[in-house]
């Protein structure tokens, strides 16, 4: 990268701020390390930040709360940092707009890997897009925006997606008809195969089934092959 990168870091742990701090540096990433929500929002008021890693158990205002009030103002890619037993907290920080997580405890090189596999998700993203001959994509009488990410119903009303929820919907409609493994998935919404017991990509499908007003007992549009994963049964006209 020509330029350094720059890591907002949000967690209590003085000592897993110090650490991170130095080990980031040794790979070009400028980690600015706060304690709390206020600090995080001093720190984005002062410069900009192209990761913000935010630990969910926090005290006063959590990292869902913030997490929330971020994807309101803001598209930096959110990485979440979760213990163990937090898989409802982990799943609920994905449908609010977090981009990935890492469980705790993790190794430093493991979070410098997830940051980077962000990073380039976001310029491929980006440059993807600008390459596009057209920003909108139809499907049965739905619109999606590649640019303003706005998904629109029939009836032009605009449906709010996640980050998540608006990938997991690109990659359907960038391989319609065919049948998507939940490791394909998983890759292509957060550079990462699924664990065994991960089930966060299920609950992303129904979500997204929700938004496009997709009977979950029968759908037309999202599709569940069982045994092998999901199908988006739709003709995409860009």
């Amino acid at each position: 990268m020509s330029e350094r990168t720059t890591v907002l870091i949000v967690d209590d742990d003085e000592d897993i701020r110090e650490l991170l701090q130095t080990y980031l540096a040794g790979f070009s990433i400028d980690a600015h390390c706060v304690p709390d929500g206020q600090g995080m929002r001093d720190a984005l008021a002062r410069q900009h930040h192209d990761v913000i890693v935010l630990d969910l158990m926090l005290p006063g205002e959590d990292g869902l709360s913030l997490c929330r009030q971020l994807r309101q103002t803001t598209d930096i890619p959110i990485l979440i940092l979760t213990a163990r037993g937090e898989a409802a907290d982990r799943i609920v920080g994905l449908e609010l707009g977090a981009d990935d997580y890492v469980m705790k405890p993790f190794g430093p090189r493991e979070l410098v890997a997830r940051i980077h596999t962000i990073l380039r998700r976001v310029r491929d993203g980006s440059k993807r897009d600008n390459q596009e001959n057209g920003d909108e994509w139809r499907f049965e009488g739905w619109t999606i925006n590649r640019v303003s990410r706005q998904l629109l119903t029939p009836d032009r009303m605009v449906v709010p997606l996640s980050n998540a929820e608006f990938r997991l919907l690109s990659v359907f409609i960038e391989r319609p008809r065919r049948v998507l493994t939940r490791d394909q998935l998983m890759d292509a919404v957060r550079g990462q195969s699924a664990a065994p017991l991960d089930r966060s990509i299920d609950l992303l499908v129904s979500r997204l089934r929700q938004k496009l007003r997709d009977d979950s007992r029968d759908p037309r549009l999202l599709k569940t092959v069982r045994g092998e994963g999901y199908l988006f049964d739709a003709k995409v006209v860009k």
